[in-house]
């Protein structure tokens, strides 16, 4: 295990309307104590989002996302993303500006009249390298006290870990495997299943809302045929779209499927803090709209009171 250590970056998403997925990784960190690798700087700002805005006005996009870069490079640290979108702007950033000098030049013009210089140092990591990496399969296993052996998960990598790959660099973008061995550290089993590598639909919401609200029904269609008992995401935008949006569409679409789906979605430190051990109330899962007890319940083969 490396002793590598990392300015936090929020972005925008889990502060604002999912905090309790924030503290699922503090306390999952300071369960493995390995708090003293992660701190908390002031100065960061929206990340910007990776979708529409480099669209609109890509310099800017680039400008913004360095920014943030500056910021960590002050403090001497490196970043990781609590967001896969996040992680795609910020790696973008780092990347294209180590490779293209000019590119640089003209970033750095622009920060120049905030009084900022990017130097190009910092590297860009999300919570899953961190815990693949850095932590690494062996002590996570080593802390398991609750084996999830009886649970079927599964896995959304999403369209911002995995791609573009040559910018990102984090697993094959046609058949990635490290999430699914994250989560089978738990001692769960990580099911295949049609559709693993489809969009949660996020990005096209505000385009139109039912082409996003048939991509989650489409992907909860898959999930429950292969009889998952959760889905576990990696980004906050994809637990609101599976979570939040997997009960909008279910009402939109009821007379289109015949599964009434209620698949519950965990943030990948949630699953393996209940593998620790870590009593499941400290992760407010009555956040969720899809609840999480039947799974709860599996897990301890007991009934749990409500949570």
């Amino acid at each position: 295990m490396t002793e590598k250590e990392y300015a936090l970056f929020l972005g925008c998403m889990v502060p604002n309307r999912l905090p309790h997925l924030e503290y699922s990784f503090r306390r999952v960190v300071n369960h493995l104590d390995s708090e003293n690798l992660i701190h908390d700087i002031e100065g960061f700002g929206c990340c910007p989002e990776p979708i529409g805005f480099p669209g609109m006005d890509n310099m800017t996009w680039l400008t913004l996302a360095t920014r943030n870069l500056t910021v960590a490079e002050e403090q001497n640290m490196d970043i990781m993303t609590l967001c896969t979108g996040c992680f795609e702007s910020l790696k973008t950033a780092s990347v294209k500006l180590k490779h293209e000098p000019k590119l640089m030049e003209k970033v750095n013009k622009h920060l120049g009249k905030v009084g900022r210089e990017y130097k190009g140092t910092v590297e860009v990591k999300h919570i899953s390298q961190f815990f693949y990496e850095d932590i690494g399969l062996d002590k996570l296993k080593r802390n398991v006290v609750k084996k999830l052996d009886n649970i079927k998960v599964a896995a959304h990598y999403g369209c911002h870990l995995l791609r573009p790959s040559e910018i990102l660099a984090f697993d094959d973008p046609h058949n990635p495997t490290k999430f699914d061995e994250l989560i089978e550290a738990t001692g769960a089993t990580s099911v295949m299943y049609l559709r693993r590598d489809y969009c949660c639909g996020a990005g096209t919401k505000s385009l139109d809302g039912n082409v996003a609200a048939e991509m989650v029904m489409e992907k909860l269609r898959q999930v429950a045929r292969v009889g998952a008992d959760c889905m576990s995401v990696l980004c906050p935008f994809c637990f609101l779209q599976f979570d939040l949006g997997q009960e909008m569409a279910s009402k939109a679409f009821k007379d289109s499927y015949d599964v009434p789906y209620q698949i519950p979605v965990l943030y990948y430190p949630q699953l393996l803090g209940l593998s620790f051990g870590i009593d499941p109330k400290e992760f407010d899962f009555k956040r969720h709209r899809i609840k999480v007890k039947p799974l709860l319940e599996k897990i301890d083969a007991v009934a749990v009171p409500a949570i």
